[in-house]
């Protein structure tokens, strides 16, 4: 029998799968096969990006998989290319169009964007209307500080329901973690188990997670690999993870991830592996305007 994936309710009252495959940096031809194998073993929340250049391909995996649309939740996200009241309303036909969907059940922005915010907070006015009209379920942001999330707050309506971070046990934000909890919105990690895609520019010398002595440990007196032990240190913390695999072996030991609990004391001592150093990009340093990517119409 399939083990259920805890379901995590949103601040407002949209249920999500706390567990769910992420896309990024998986290739077109590579993403459909993986999506269908992630909805097969049993895994019932995609999350993809605008900017992934794979939206078709999560589409054509969740149509392959012969599940109702209803029962698989479909996240992405609006690039910077496409900010602004009118272009994020367009953005969002763009995705449904490629995803092969009506309704998106989560659509959220991908970067805070400070250095020209005035176009965040119209792409978020943006995401309220499409709220309101019901075309998506819930909507929120990724990469957001508590600044950003402050910031947003005082021009907007709509409380976020997500903000996406790049968070494991060698980068907890816990800044980030506790002024999501106050707003009343969901921390959902990207990089869940630390083991980064590598970022031209980031993190040349990072150490992985995967190979800490510590997890490794609290693995083996679980009978569980590194990876599943972070997976379930996020869920038993009350997070959404989203790991990325195209790899049929691993997207099922991704999922293997509800059969064993973590002691209070297990939870403390990955806690207190935090190093404070990011993997990926500070939203703070980084134009993403400067990236140069389009997002296409098909």
């Amino acid at each position: 029998m399939t083990r259920q994936v805890p379901q995590l309710t949103l601040n407002n009252g949209v249920t999500m799968p706390a567990l769910g495959l992420g896309v990024f940096q998986s290739d077109p031809e590579d993403t459909a096969a993986a999506v269908e194998t992630a909805l097969t073993t049993g895994y019932r929340h995609v999350d993809t990006a605008a900017g992934y250049g794979n939206e078709r391909q999560v589409g054509e995996g969740v149509r392959r998989s012969g599940l109702d649309r209803s029962e698989v939740f479909l996240e992405t996200k609006v690039w910077v290319s496409d900010y602004g009241l009118d272009a994020t309303r367009r953005a969002f036909d763009k995705s449904a169009r490629k995803l092969g969907v009506d309704q998106i059940d989560l659509l959220i922005l991908h970067q805070p964007m400070p250095q020209h915010f005035d176009r965040t907070v119209e792409a978020y006015r943006a995401l309220e209307q499409l709220l309101a009209d019901g075309q998506v379920r819930a909507i929120g942001v990724s990469n957001f500080m508590p600044h950003h999330l402050d910031a947003l707050l005082e021009r907007t309506e709509v409380v976020p329901a997500v903000n996406q971070v790049e968070l494991h046990p060698y980068f907890t934000q816990p800044a980030v973690q506790a002024a999501n909890a106050a707003h009343g919105i969901l921390t959902q990690a990207w990089s869940p188990i630390g083991g980064i895609t590598f970022y031209p520019g980031w993190g040349e010398n990072r150490t992985s997670a995967l190979q800490d002595p510590t997890i490794a440990e609290i693995a083996a007196a679980h009978g569980k690999s590194p990876a599943q032990v972070m997976l379930r240190w996020h869920l038993q913390q009350g997070r959404s993870a989203i790991p990325k695999s195209t790899n049929p072996a691993r997207i099922a030991e991704n999922f293997e991830v509800l059969d064993f609990e973590l002691t209070r004391p297990e939870l403390t001592r990955l806690d207190a592996l935090d190093t404070g150093t990011r993997g990926g990009p500070d939203p703070d340093d980084v134009d993403p305007m400067t990236f140069g990517l389009e997002i296409p119409e098909d």
